[in-house]
């Protein structure tokens, strides 16, 4: 289990959003690279972060923060929001991003799915953003015609090799992930899923073992002191 700190980003500020919510945000840092810091101080492997601006614009905006954020630790970092065309992966993968997660751009070309997976193999991961079972797209702000599950399949046979799966739903209330929606994604596909949304206790992270998900996006919970980084690490895998 990989535990993977969310850092989010809007307006060149760490913040969360409740479900998705633009209009819900809440700033807990004014330097995404000082809160990038501070999670590799405390043990991550790995960071998660959205260009919310991005994905709102459809392309990515917070270059400079994440730049920022790159030079900043030495671990690996995964990015979304905003990246829909070959120039978008091509400029984040040369910035130093490890795995550039395709959301809406994925669910609108299959062909830009294809040709990243062909030439960047495992850089490549796609973000699956579930509202009542089907894939929202475009910063959440629009629901897609695909079910979760069935889209994961179609990813799997694009060569994808990583998908993040998120319940909107759950998502920043702290109430708990979507266990059984996140055990159905797990066992229905071969690949890598990682869960997001929900989180909210360190019993939280330790009921999503045995759904058999490989990892866990942790965001609010972290901030607001409900989850301690250092209380979850040791179910980090390597």
């Amino acid at each position: 289990m990989t535990i993977y700190p969310a850092i989010d980003i809007l307006g060149g500020k760490c913040v969360r959003l409740t479900q998705g919510r633009y209009d819900q945000s809440t700033v807990y840092g004014e330097s995404p690279a000082e809160t990038a810091k501070r999670w590799e101080a405390s043990g991550a492997k790995w960071l998660h972060i959205v260009d919310l601006d991005g994905a709102r614009a459809g392309k990515p905006v917070n270059l400079k923060a994440v730049e920022e954020i790159v030079k900043s630790v030495k671990i690996p970092i995964q990015l979304g929001g905003g990246v829909r065309t070959q120039s978008d992966i091509e400029n984040l993968i040369s910035t130093g991003i490890s795995r550039v997660i395709l959301g809406t751009g994925a669910v609108k070309s299959r062909k830009l799915v294809l040709d990243a997976t062909a030439k960047y193999g495992d850089k490549i991961a796609v973000g699956i953003d579930a509202k009542d079972g089907f894939v929202a797209i475009s910063g959440w702000e629009e629901v897609s015609g695909f079910r979760s599950v069935e889209f994961a399949k179609i990813m799997e046979d694009c060569g994808v090799k990583t998908i993040i799966y998120t319940d909107i739903a759950t998502d920043g209330m702290l109430t708990g992930p979507n266990f059984a929606a996140m055990e159905e994604m797990a066992k229905s596909v071969n690949i890598i899923v990682i869960a997001s949304g929900g989180v909210g206790s360190a019993d939280d992270v330790k009921r999503l073992i045995p759904t058999g998900v490989a990892g866990v996006i942790i965001g609010r919970a972290l901030y607001t002191g409900s989850v301690r980084l250092e209380d979850v690490i040791c179910l980090q895998s390597e």
